[in-house]
């Protein structure tokens, strides 16, 4: 044989080798190192998972007793693999269900429609999961249609009727405290595709507020029996069978007796509102204990009846919800409501007048209105009240005073040509007070506000200056009258500049400065507690069904405000004479508890969806008892006209309640914290629930709009 040949025959067994080599080593990777894999994976191809949803824990308050909590229920579902085999898609399966419940067939059709089958201008109500999964239709129907639909299977294909845990709201003190609790819904898309969960189709999770919040607390762990079955779907034996864990119990600070009364006071205050002929469109109200931040009660205006999303949501009253002309019942107005401060701001004033070097017990003038430039600055109702303190000034709101002051400060700062090195005493402590950052709230979807300081002006500017240099050519015609014309020009050649009435409107709490009522009692609070303020928190303790603590919530310093004493002792002065002899003097006339305030009235400018002019935002922002704060309350009424005789009055109703005041008398049996605000933990109390709650199904639910 030749060298050539006997090189060929080397080249040729080699790489026979090498493929035997690669076939052996790829059967022993598949046989033995990942035998494991593809055996589950073999296992997943011929077994069928039947989920039981773990029983989701409770929501209680402070005292244990359950605000949300899981019941038993019958839910009917709809199956649309069996329906759409239907010779109609199922159309007469859903005509009879509806009829068989009292539904709109609008609203069940709807509510079986995949969202991505709908147009996007009309998905209110739509199934967010998939065909393949069961779309709840009806929670807690009662035994007799429940039955009715088993009976007759035949004539309801793809209807299936399941007991599960359903989410239900007993309201054991009158509470609602619905945009809190928040709501739960069904695993959706999404969901599934978070790595970090392990989601099945027919679990509900958290979808917003407390439920969401801490969902991976009160979701439990659902049980599941997995079964193999051969090629005929014919059971061959059980694999697995792990039961359901249920979830842990959340306590919160909230207290449901205080918060019935809060969210009363509120809706009175309201309707108070519209019966002296403002709009009143909505309001919020908020009670924070001081020295720990905790969140003790927290109302929005208008709410709605949280078992709903149980229920089964009707398009209306998903429409309801966000709709402007019901006040959009969803809005959570504490954490996402944005409006001008007004006089309650000018509390923060007072602490930039005192760093930029003002004597707090001096006189100063509060004429009827003050000349800047070519504008002129009115105080309210154009009325002068000579050379006064201070601290009168700040009792009776003067504006004009703080005109001078500010216009003043924007003078030494360089005016429309601002020094490098500015002082800008009214911006910093703004956000010495957290003025345009989140609370840190543990709820989602909050929103931080506006502090319109330089910054801010020179962002707006290059977002708007296109706009504001082209306004004839962008605006709308009804828009192009001769003074947004004229406004619209000045925005284009220095709209990034702090123009002198954006500083005086700054100091009053006008102008382009946004609050949430929140952030606004947090800034009560740190007045109250000479600069020391916590972060809000609703959450208390996480416990077991045994009642041992799984993770205890406890108070977080947010931040501390340095400034001088001598200017906290004077707030405390000043604000205390708002309620003795101030703006809401009559509002608290005769009142038994010492409490300190500050009304405001924010003008607003802008149409209703009616064409009619906004009114006026009223604000109370409150501590108490004014020796030894114990409590910020703080209430406010959009479109609700003057802030002592709307959000005042409503405020004073909320004290009442804090410290069972009965006409001008404490009852010390009445109050909510006769002792203080417990320390301890509770224990969770589930018995209460059963003899209160309606398990029949037959209570008509809906969006409550006052």
């Amino acid at each position: 044989m030749s060298v050539r040949s006997r090189i060929n025959l080397i080249i040729f067994q080699t790489l026979v080798f090498s493929l035997m080599f690669a076939l052996f080593g790829r059967l022993f990777y598949l046989q033995v190192l990942a035998s494991d894999k593809y055996q589950d994976a073999a296992i997943s191809i011929q077994s069928r998972d039947v989920v039981t949803p773990a029983v989701r824990g409770a929501i209680t308050d402070i005292n244990g007793t359950p605000m949300v909590v899981d019941l038993p229920g019958l839910v009917v579902s709809i199956n649309r693999t069996v329906l759409d085999q239907q010779f109609d898609k199922g159309t007469s399966v859903l005509a009879s269900i509806s009829n068989l419940f009292g539904l709109e067939y609008a609203d069940v059709y709807q509510r079986t429609r995949l969202c991505g089958e709908l147009p996007r201008n009309n998905r209110a109500g739509c199934w967010n999961g998939t065909r393949y999964q069961p779309i709840p239709l009806v929670g807690n129907a009662t035994q007799d249609i429940a039955l009715k639909i088993m009976e007759n299977s035949d004539a309801y294909p793809g209807v299936e009727v399941q007991s599960v845990p359903i989410r239900s709201y007993p309201s054991l003190s009158g509470e609602n405290v619905a945009h809190v609790l928040g709501y739960v819904g069904s695993v959706t898309d999404e969901d599934l595709k978070n790595p970090e969960v392990n989601y099945y189709r027919n679990e509900v999770v958290g979808k917003s507020g407390l439920e969401i919040q801490y969902n991976q607390y009160l979701r439990g762990t659902p049980g599941v029996r997995t079964f193999l079955v051969n090629r005929k779907e014919v059971v061959t034996k059980q694999d697995k069978n792990i039961k359901a864990i249920s979830g842990n119990n959340l306590i919160t600070n909230i207290d449901s007796r205080l918060q019935a009364g809060v969210e009363k006071a509120l809706e009175a205050a309201v309707k108070r509102a519209r019966g002296s002929g403002y709009r009143g469109d909505s309001g919020a109200a908020i009670v924070l204990e001081i020295k720990t931040g905790r969140v003790l009660a927290m109302a929005s205006y208008p709410t709605y009846d949280p078992s709903i999303w149980q229920k089964g949501l009707t398009v209306k009253q998903a429409q309801d919800l966000f709709s402007e002309a019901k006040g959009v019942p969803a809005l959570s107005r504490p954490l996402q409501g944005l409006f001008a401060p007004a006089s309650t701001f000018k509390s923060i004033s007072v602490v930039a007048a005192a760093a930029a070097g003002y004597e707090l017990n001096k006189n100063y003038d509060c004429p009827a209105s003050v000349e800047i430039g070519t504008r002129t600055f009115k105080n309210f109702d154009s009325v002068a009240a000579g050379r006064i303190p201070l601290d009168v000034g700040l009792a009776i709101s003067c504006d004009s005073l703080w005109y001078q002051i500010s216009y003043d400060e924007w003078v030494r700062d360089g005016g429309l040509k601002p020094k490098s090195n500015a002082n800008d005493y009214f911006f910093k402590a703004a956000k010495d007070f957290g003025v345009g950052v989140l609370t840190g709230i543990d709820l989602p979807s909050e929103l931080k506000g506006r502090l319109p300081d330089r910054q801010w002006k020179q962002n707006w500017y290059e977002q708007n200056k296109d706009f504001y240099c082209n306004y004839k050519d962008r605006a709308k015609k009804q828009d192009l009258t001769a003074y947004l014309i004229e406004i619209a020009r000045e925005n284009c050649l220095d709209g990034n500049k702090v123009r002198a009435g954006d500083a005086v409107n700054f100091s009053i709490g006008q102008g382009d400065t946004l609050v949430t009522p929140l952030r606004l009692a947090q800034m009560y609070a740190a007045i109250a507690n000479d600069g020391l303020y916590y972060k809000p928190q609703i959450a208390r303790a996480i416990v077991d069904a045994d009642g041992k603590i799984v993770k205890e919530f406890k108070p977080e310093v947010a931040d501390k405000i340095e400034i001088e004493q001598s200017t906290w002792d004077f707030l405390h002065r000043g604000l205390r004479m708002v309620v003795t002899r101030g703006t809401a003097a009559g509002v608290f006339s005769g009142f038994p508890v010492a409490v300190s305030g500050k009304t405001g009235t924010a003008q607003v400018f802008g149409k209703n969806p009616n064409g009619s002019a906004k009114d006026d935002t009223s604000w109370f922002a409150s501590y108490g008892p004014t020796e030894d704060p114990q409590y910020a309350v703080v209430m406010m009424v959009s479109q609700g006209g003057f802030g002592a005789s709307t959000s005042g009055l409503g405020v004073r109703n909320i004290y009442e309640t804090l410290f069972g005041v009965t006409g001008n008398k404490v009852n010390p049996e009445k109050a909510i914290f006769p002792t203080g605000v417990p320390t301890n933990i509770a224990k969770v109390d589930l018995k209460k629930v059963a003899s209160k709650v309606d398990l029949t199904g037959k209570k008509e639910s809906g969006v409550k709009i006052k």
